[in-house]
Order: C-alpha cells, then structure tokens, then sequence
C-alpha cells in the first residue's frame, strides 16, 4: 500500500505539527512527523549517529499498518532539511484542519434525562469540535467535553425538551454530516417515604415552570428528611415543606408563577403545586389528589385553581395508605399525622 513520496499529494495539516497526505486510492492515509530519530546498524545505540529524518505511519481504513523513520541520507540531506523546514513553517501557519471532511460513522446516546446534561458519543473519522450541533431547541448549551478526540466526539448539552428530537450535527461550512433521532421521556422522580415508594411523572411540556422548579428541589435534595404534614382523607395529602416536629424546612427559592390554565385538571392521582391565596406564591410544597377535586381546576383569571404538573404512575396504594393515617393539631396546624410520614429520599430516575 505504500507509494514514493513522488506519487503522494500533500493535502493540508494538523494543528498537532503533522501533515497528512492522501494515496491516490484515498483508501489508506499517510501521516508524517517532524523529529529526530535514529537508525541502528551497530546494535550499540550509544555509537549510532543521530539523524534529521520523519516517522512515517501509514493507516488503512483507520487501523495502524506501518510505522517506520526515515533518516535524511547525506546526499539529500540539504534539500530534505529544507523540505522538512518549509513543512514545519507550512504546518504552523495553517489552522488546524486536516483537509479531510468529518465522517460521522455512529451515535450512542449514553445517558439523557429532562432537565440533566446528556452525554452523546458521535463516532468517526476526522472529528473536530468545530462542529455545529441543531436540536430543534431540545439541546441547549452542546459542547464537546475533553475526552473528545478526532476519532469520537462527546456531546454535552442540557436537555430542555421531553418526546421525539432531530439531533443534527454539520460541519463548520454547514454540510450535514448525521441526523439521529432521539427520544426523551417524561421526567419521574421516586419518592422514598416511611411507608413506600412513590413514583411521580411529570409534564414539563404542559407546567415547565412547576416541572422545573419541583426538580430544582429534587436535585438539591431538598426533600430529603421532609413531612407530609397534612393529610385529608378524600382530599388531598401534602407535603414538600417541613421537616420533624412540624418545623419550617429552610431553604425555599422564590415563589413561581401559577400555570394553572394548561389542560391539565386536578384529577385522583394527579400532582398539584401548592400555594397560599396569594395566585403566585407556591414554592416547594406540593400534594397529591386523592380523589377528583376539579373545583380546584382553573376557571378564569379571578379563580384560577391550583397547578397540576404531573401524576402518580407507580405507588398510588402508598399515597392510598397515608391517608389512613390518624391525624390532629400540632404546632398549631391541623390535619397533621399523628404518626410521622417522612421522606428520606427524592430522586429524579428518568
């Protein structure tokens, strides 16, 4: 597979200080390196004589074939010095490119949750992070982290969308290279209490701003060690907001805007922001339908209800349970259990 340098045609650089020249079949791919190597006759290398010369590696179809130096022999050795000079002049003048376009053979999606940052893998030949990422808005901030090399790529954004993206990947000239779809489902949250698990769904596409800061909470551990501290049977179970004893949980960011008028009604298993009567002032509190309460649904802007953001999708005959439980009057608040129902964990699983 090898040819002379006569019949091999530079191409342009790397920023690396190699040049990478193309065979006339663009099957395999020669890479030389400007740096001082030695040649062995002697066996002794402590008495060989130091040469100028290039290590060669020649690469098919991305697998290393051959890597050998080659020593500026005397009688070429002005000319070669001065070919090797203008390469390292021409090498340091040029921006980095190889000349070859990128080749996007795979992508793997390792890991990708609403509101986290993904990690996709782009496979290849030629890769550079000049590349230029289109998510149709579903992956916001794409980087390329540093483990990216020329060979694979590693996408980070934060994903913002859930169902069904176009991930588009062009060249820095604007050439798509791949399309993939990706699929982004519904964001849950598991909820470890006392008394079981519960597994909540939500819908950030329909309440982002409720769906967005439950998970603020959620991913600061802000639930951990908190109540449910009011329980009405045939109503509503609550939480979200103090700790042991009925104390106050610090910690709570600014109140939300109400987004109560999104379709989405207070049905039995549904889960709601809780608020005062101020329309704007839920923070992290939340409670859980028991039953269908749709007096409590948005019917105009002077009574707009409560904000239902999600749902109860494993785990309801626990939510079920707690409202068994017997309550009274603590610390001044009513309908609180008797028997503590703590939360030791909230945890985003998908």
């Amino acid at each position: 597979m090898y040819q002379s340098h006569q019949n091999m045609q530079p191409v342009q650089c790397w920023s690396s200080g190699q040049v990478q020249i193309s065979l006339i079949s663009f099957v395999a791919r020669l890479t030389a390196k400007l740096e001082l190597c030695t040649q062995s006759h002697t066996g002794q290398p402590w008495v060989d004589q130091f040469y100028v010369g290039f290590w060669h590696t020649i690469i098919f179809r991305g697998r290393k074939i051959v890597r050998f130096c080659e020593p500026i022999d005397k009688q070429m050795r002005f000319f070669q010095l001065l070919w090797a000079l203008a390469l390292a002049f021409f090498l340091s003048a040029c921006g980095g490119s190889s000349g070859f376009p990128p080749v996007i053979t795979g992508v793997k999606v390792q890991s990708i949750q609403y509101g986290q940052t993904a990690n996709i893998y782009l496979g290849g030949n030629d890769l550079r992070s000049s590349l230029l990422v289109e998510s149709e808005g579903a992956c916001l901030n794409p980087s390329f982290g540093a483990a990216s090399s020329t060979s694979m790529l590693v996408l980070n954004c934060t994903v913002s969308k859930t169902g069904i993206f176009v991930l588009t990947i062009k060249s820095a000239e604007g050439q798509v290279l791949n399309t993939t779809s990706i699929s982004v489902p519904k964001p849950q949250v598991m909820l470890i209490t006392s008394l079981g698990s519960v597994t909540l769904e939500l819908e950030p596409e329909l309440a982002p701003i409720s769906v967005n800061n439950f998970l603020a909470y959620v991913g600061k551990s802000y639930y951990s060690n908190t109540l449910f501290h009011r329980v009405i049977p045939g109503f509503v179970v609550q939480g979200g907001g103090y700790a042991t004893g009925m104390l106050k949980k610090a910690g709570q960011t600014a109140a939300i805007e109400l987004e109560s008028n999104k379709g989405l009604s207070n049905a039995r298993g549904t889960l709601a922001m809780a608020r005062t009567n101020v329309f704007n002032s839920a923070t992290s509190e939340f409670f859980v339908n028991l039953v269908d309460n749709t007096f409590l649904d948005y019917r105009n802007a002077a009574n707009p209800g409560y904000a239902v953001f999600g749902r109860v999708v494993q785990g309801m005959d626990v939510v079920d349970l707690i409202a068994t439980k017997p309550t009274g009057v603590l610390n001044g608040f009513s309908d609180v259990p008797l028997e503590e129902v703590s939360v030791s964990l909230a945890v985003q699983v998908k």
